[in-house]
């Protein structure tokens, strides 16, 4: 897991953030916990003053917080009331005995993307330019409890090694990752640039390991060409994330491959685990000219929607490839798409991930993170833990992806769900 936050100008906001914490590196304008996986969007500034405050008052706020805008009003079945006088009828003498204090308050909620990041986890994991990793996205499987790649990022040291979507990360320079956190476990793969990390993976009931060098890692979010087939020629859309950049290079993408006369586009949004939900929403009205993309529902079932806006680039045909790395905001896009009927979809079942969390940060340093929402489809479908099933089912065997990360052949006809894509694709051509 990586993540690397690039500070412009600081300022404070509430932010929304949807799924769990994955890893991606975010170029970001303002102070936030750039946590890929999530979709990230500000609202109104609301600052909170903390650097005067006791512990007890450092805890109560968090209380607070949670008691608000949690999604579950019935706190895991926790007399909630009763937790906040248990922790404030405790002495505290320092910040850290406060922090321990709300990590323990926060488990009885029984929600592993609830939780609390203090000052220092803050700076090593998303402040430390000089601490780099290895292009690894990991997160916890809550039915096994342990410490899962969701998916190598393209062309960084993890992807050239050879580690594989669905691994089971065991060890961590030998170490043990048993009971570890995702953000701890980031800690411990990172490092300095060009510094070796030995990681012990579990694959198809087997241990390997793998000794990867880490490096600095540069994404870029978007690429494109034009594929030539037997129907004529079709547009490819490769998009990674959906960070700043990524609507203007949509944008340009669609309208260059306008321009070229493809007669129709296959959008790949494998390993693609979200970023702003500002831009998830822009780049959905570029393929959808009317009807719904998304809606969310808090605890009081209050619901907020996001529509097409009649101002689409293209209505040409169009085949989304996913996989089981395809979550949080490209989940969002994939079904936005399949249910307004503007895509087929090809590949394997995306990992169904749709909560909401809030991010709010302390002047201490330290921030907050709540599940206070759930998003649903346009047909209001509540994908958690289902996924979305391709209307074409594609799977790919462990073999097949690392042949296919070894020859870089993503986005190639020996890529098996980009060559059934390419095939349905010029059905569609044909039937339009």
């Amino acid at each position: 897991m990586e993540i690397k936050l690039i500070v412009k100008k600081q300022q404070r906001y509430h932010l929304k953030m949807l799924a769990p914490g994955i890893a991606l590196t975010m170029m970001m304008t303002i102070t936030v916990i750039a946590i890929p996986g999530h979709i990230t969007f500000a609202q109104k500034p609301r600052q909170i003053y903390l650097s005067e405050e006791t512990p007890k008052e450092l805890i109560d706020t968090v209380w607070q917080i949670v008691n608000r805008q949690y999604i579950d009003g019935t706190f895991n079945g926790q007399d909630w009331q009763a937790v906040r006088k248990e922790y404030l009828s405790r002495s505290y003498n320092s910040k850290q005995e406060a922090y321990t204090a709300i990590r323990q308050m926060l488990e009885k909620l029984g929600d592993p993307f609830t939780r609390f990041i203090d000052p220092q986890e803050f700076k090593e994991t998303y402040s430390n330019e000089d601490n780099v990793g290895i292009g690894l996205q990991i997160n916890i499987n809550q039915k096994t409890k342990e410490l899962e790649v969701i998916s190598p990022i393209e062309d960084t040291p993890a992807y050239h090694a050879g580690i594989l979507a669905g691994d089971v990360l065991l060890k961590i320079n030998g170490k043990s990752t048993s009971g570890l956190s995702t953000i701890n476990a980031v800690n411990q793969i990172r490092g300095k640039v060009s510094t070796p990390v030995v990681l012990t993976i579990r694959r198809d009931k087997k241990q390997l390991e793998f000794t990867i060098v880490r490096n600095k890692i540069e994404l870029s979010p978007l690429k494109y060409k034009v594929q030539q087939t037997n129907k004529g020629n079709i547009g490819y859309i490769r998009l990674k994330q959906f960070n700043a950049d990524s609507v203007r290079d949509m944008d340009r993408a669609i309208r260059d491959l306008e321009n070229k006369q493809v007669a129709g586009y296959i959008l790949d949004l494998r390993s693609n685990s979200g970023g702003l939900l500002s831009s998830i929403v822009e780049i959905a009205r570029m393929w959808i000219n009317k009807g719904t993309i998304v809606s969310t529902v808090d605890r009081n079932g209050e619901r907020e929607r996001e529509q097409a806006n009649g101002k689409a680039l293209t209505d040409k045909p169009l085949v989304v490839i996913i996989n089981d790395a395809t979550i949080s905001g490209a989940e969002i896009l994939t079904a936005a798409l399949q249910e307004n009927n503007k895509a087929v979809l090809v590949g394997s079942k995306t990992i169904g991930y749709n909560t909401i969390q809030s991010v709010r940060p302390f002047d201490d340093g330290s921030h907050i993170v709540v599940t206070i929402a759930k998003w649903r489809t346009p047909k209001e479908r509540d994908i958690d833990k289902l996924g979305i099933v391709p209307d074409i089912v594609v799977n790919l065997t462990s073999s097949q992806q690392q042949a296919m990360f070894q020859k870089r052949s993503f986005g190639t006809m020996a890529d098996p769900q980009f060559s059934s894509s390419v095939e349905k694709l010029t059905q569609l051509i044909q039937k339009n």
